[in-house]
């Protein structure tokens, strides 16, 4: 996280003094290294520091929340000072406010190293797993629609009835806004009502949302499927980051690091498909047929939310030998022991063992 602020730090000075095209792309991918880092490691840290599933989803909505609240605010920022005094002093005012972030880190957050904590599951085994792959793809589907109305709907706005820059801008803040009182709502009530019925009916209003679009007239009319489009980002957001979480819980070793990095990634993943794609598809199929495509790809995809409904246990064979408290065991070596409800039986025995040497 400290590294991360360091290059968030320097990206943000090369943004405010930067002239030239090469220097402000290398800005913007330095401050993308700069973001995966905090982020990652951030949602890592919450999900170490809430084991309760019901915590930590309340912790990562009022995460998701700060994410929201830094789009919300940035534009008007952004637009403000740079009318006012020009580029340099929006950027000089993060990189102060950066600064201050960072030395508050150095303070709170003492590094160190737990020696006694298991290896985490790897990359690989993670993305193997069929759970981790839907509840990312989820992710990734439910912010597509968004990254594919950043770069093509002022563009739209301004064809079909000239719409001023005031309004292109102001198009996308009633979905700021609910994602923000979404992500906040929904990180503890998507635990209540089942994390996977809310990425389901998240993905479902999206769809809706999208064929909406097309048929405003005005900038009143965008009003409400964005309003509603942000809370429903803001519902999968919620339920699908603890989700993935809890799966690494239930199904491979609690270790958050991997899983955060490939959630971030499936995040990410959504806004580098938008822009790219996005032009391409307006010319093929028109503003109006790119939205319905995107609002079927979600109506296919919202069913697969039913197999997060109920997650069946897995100890991967590759990771049979788990650390307990700093203790190894080889579920191989436990004799007479077979199938894996009684390894577990055996290993939770071992686990009470150690706490209180007198449990019997």
């Amino acid at each position: 996280m400290f590294t991360g602020f360091v290059v968030m730090f320097l990206s943000t000075l090369m943004f405010a003094f930067g002239s030239s095209y090469g220097m402000l792309w290398f800005a913007r991918a330095l401050q993308g290294i700069g973001s995966a880092c905090t982020s990652t490691s951030g949602m890592g840290m919450l999900a170490q520091a809430y084991p309760d599933d019901a915590e930590r989803g309340s912790a990562m909505g009022i995460a998701l929340g700060g994410l929201a609240l830094g789009v919300l605010i940035g534009p008007p920022y952004g637009g403000v000072l740079y009318g006012w005094a020009g580029k340099e002093l929006p950027f000089i005012l993060l990189a102060f406010l950066a600064l201050l972030d960072g030395s508050l880190q150095f303070l709170a957050l003492q590094p160190k190293i737990d020696r006694g904590e298991p290896e985490g599951s790897g990359i690989k085994t993670l993305i193997s797993d069929p759970y981790i792959i839907v509840a990312a793809g989820s992710i990734t589907i439910g912010n597509l629609g968004i990254a594919m109305l950043e770069p093509s709907l002022p563009l739209w706005m301004m064809e079909s009835w000239q719409a001023s820059s005031f309004e292109r801008g102001a198009a996308f803040i009633p979905a700021s806004i609910s994602y923000l009182i979404g992500t906040n709502i929904f990180g503890p009530l998507a635990h209540k009502i089942g994390r996977w019925l809310s990425g389901f009916i998240g993905l479902v209003v999206i769809g809706f949302c999208l064929l909406m679009i097309p048929s405003a007239e005005s900038v009143k009319g965008l009003i409400i499927p964005h309003f509603f489009m942000g809370f429903s980002i803001g519902m999968i957001d919620a339920s699908m980051f603890p989700m993935m979480g809890y799966i690494v819980d239930k199904r491979h070793v609690g270790v958050y690091g991997s899983i955060y990095a490939i959630a971030d990634a499936a995040f990410c993943f959504a806004f580098a498909l938008g822009p790219f794609f996005s032009g391409p598809l307006v010319r093929s199929m028109g503003f109006a047929g790119m939205l319905y495509l995107i609002a079927a790809v979600n109506f296919l995809y919202a069913p697969l939310m039913f197999l997060l409904r109920n997650l069946p246990e897995k100890i991967p064979a590759k990771e049979s030998e788990t650390a307990v408290d700093g203790n190894a065991i080889n579920y191989e070596k436990i004799e007479g022991v077979t199938g894996v409800a009684n390894q577990n039986s055996v290993i939770n025995d071992h686990y009470h063992y150690e706490i209180n040497p007198d449990w019997n």
